[in-house]
């Protein structure tokens, strides 16, 4: 069942890039698109069948693939990746469908699209170390491509940047990998067999360090961060769509699957440096957000600061915390990309995103009213309005991590109300007062432009206001995983009290 998240997209991308000779554009974005839509009714359909109660790997499918190594394909999901898979889903088809029907050479472009779902979907399923790595690494490439042939002018530049960035990241994360393995004496990669062997503190710091860098790079964190904005701005925005609201997130998966879940005491260790790492990404982020006039960049920023609280979140190791970092990866997707959707729409009608050029944009004669409509929900979800999604992961988060880290989630909070400093600077500058000679004439918008943001916006409200429908599936895995660790962590420390030497002495 599990492998269909994979094989469909792959078949497609086979079938779409090599026969037949002459298709179309037309057809090629019919199948891609029929494709996408099919693979995400197959996770609604795991969904339906998933058992929230159940804490362990469901649907499992495990096959022995190089003995020699212990390398196995072997795939599960859980509560943790089952909601990244829907949104991964769900994107992929938005992105495809929102990708502009003229596009050169789209057999390709479609191609690369379905292997860069079929990459994510195979690691958030894998359940074995070194296949997680295989299918991080296989995601890497499409989207290489992606930014530099379907990219801005500077492609080249962002593309070569983002491979550099996200190529170390996979050596880190293979060196800890591979010395989690050797050094614990397992007999294979598998995520059960490491759950169950012990690593001295020491030894347990290294590969923390070496998996915490990789997936910060990934996330991105602050200073990793520097590939982001330049990715975003000069890729497509179908391209922006996947980029923020589905590829960052297996950052912070991987963080919480293999950095939190193997390491636990190691993690204990460093958890207060996490935190404090976590307010400069927020901080930072926000700011640098704010000092933009190129509206993408600035969404682009927004992401660097919405991640942090991700980290936050997993740094306290809280069931409730960690419940709302994941909470907080699904917000930040469906948001995310809701905002990249209409800045395209922004600079496909306007021909700018210079928020120095775009002022009265929601004119309703002949400015883009539905779109500037559209923006206003999605900025006061990110900005953490009540009744949307991006509250009520946020307050998780803040919520579980307080008892904690408080002056740490005191600060972070500063985040929020910073968020909406810049959001509302974007929303005033483009979207109110008089429309600017500029963008006079503007091309009609069509309920095709309109549609993907619409799905997201109606998203975004109903899991903002019955936030159950997203927390239930999810709640009972979290709260094992963490139970889990912090019983490591306690019995790790009563051993080392018990085996320490005795200070009584005899006089």
């Amino acid at each position: 069942m599990l492998s269909a998240l994979i094989l469909l997209p792959l078949i497609g991308a086979a079938l779409i890039g090599f026969y037949p000779a002459s298709m179309s554009g037309k057809l090629s974005r019919g199948i891609a698109l029929t494709v996408a839509i099919l693979t995400f009714l197959w996770t609604i359909f795991l969904v339906i069948q998933f058992n929230p109660t159940d804490i362990g790997q469901q649907f499992a499918e495990s096959l022995p693939w190089i003995d020699v190594i212990g390398f196995n394909y072997s795939l599960g999901i859980d509560g943790l990746s089952l909601p990244l898979l829907v949104l991964n889903g769900l994107l992929t088809a938005i992105a495809i469908y929102s990708s502009d029907p003229s596009l050169q050479r789209p057999r390709f472009y479609y191609s690369l699209i379905l292997l860069l779902n079929a990459g994510v979907s195979g690691a958030f399923l894998a359940q074995d170390l070194l296949l997680f790595f295989l299918f991080y690494e296989i995601e890497l490439i499409p989207l290489y491509l992606l930014i530099a042939i379907w990219g801005g002018a500077k492609r080249g530049y962002a593309a070569t940047k983002f491979l550099i960035y996200t190529a170390f990241s996979g050596i880190l994360l293979l060196a800890s990998f591979l010395g989690m393995v050797w050094l614990s004496g397992a007999d294979n990669f598998g995520l059960q067999s490491l759950q169950l062997t012990a690593l001295p503190l020491t030894t347990q710091l290294i590969l923390l360090a070496g998996i915490t860098i990789g997936f910060g790079i990934k996330m991105p964190l602050v200073p990793l961060h520097t590939w982001l904005p330049d990715a975003h701005v000069e890729a497509s925005t179908p391209i922006s769509v996947l980029l923020a609201g589905v590829l960052l997130k297996l950052g912070t998966y991987g963080l919480l699957r293999f950095g939190m879940n193997l390491l636990p005491e190691a993690w204990a260790y460093v958890a207060p440096w996490l935190a404090t790492w976590a307010v400069i990404s927020v901080l930072y982020g926000a700011s640098c957000a704010i000092a933009q006039t190129d509206m993408k960049k600035m969404v682009a920023y927004s992401s660097v600061g919405h991640m942090g609280y991700v980290l936050l979140a997993a740094a306290a190791s809280t069931p409730l915390s960690v419940l709302g970092a994941v909470m907080q990866m699904i917000s930040h997707g469906l948001i995310s990309a809701m905002l990249f959707l209409l800045v395209g729409v922004v600079y496909q009608k306007a021909g700018s995103r210079d928020l120095d050029v775009l002022h009265g944009l929601l004119n309703p004669e002949r400015g883009l009213p539905v779109i500037g409509t559209l923006m206003v929900v999605g900025v006061m979800a990110s900005a953490g309005i009540p009744g949307m999604v991006g509250f009520i992961s946020e307050f998780i988060v803040f919520r579980g991590s307080f008892p904690i880290f408080p002056l740490q989630t005191l600060i972070s909070m500063l985040g929020t109300g910073l968020t909406a400093v810049y959001f509302l600077i974007l929303v005033n500058k483009a979207f109110f007062g008089r429309l600017s000679a500029q963008v006079l004439n503007l091309p009609r918008v069509y309920w095709s432009d309109r549609a993907p943001a619409l799905i997201l916006a109606i998203t975004i409200v109903i899991f903002g206001v019955q936030p159950n429908w997203l927390i239930h599936w999810t709640e009972a895995t979290i709260t094992a995983m963490v139970k889990t660790q912090n019983l490591v962590v306690a019995t790790s420390s009563e051993l080392k009290i018990e085996n320490a030497p005795s200070s009584d002495f005899n006089l």
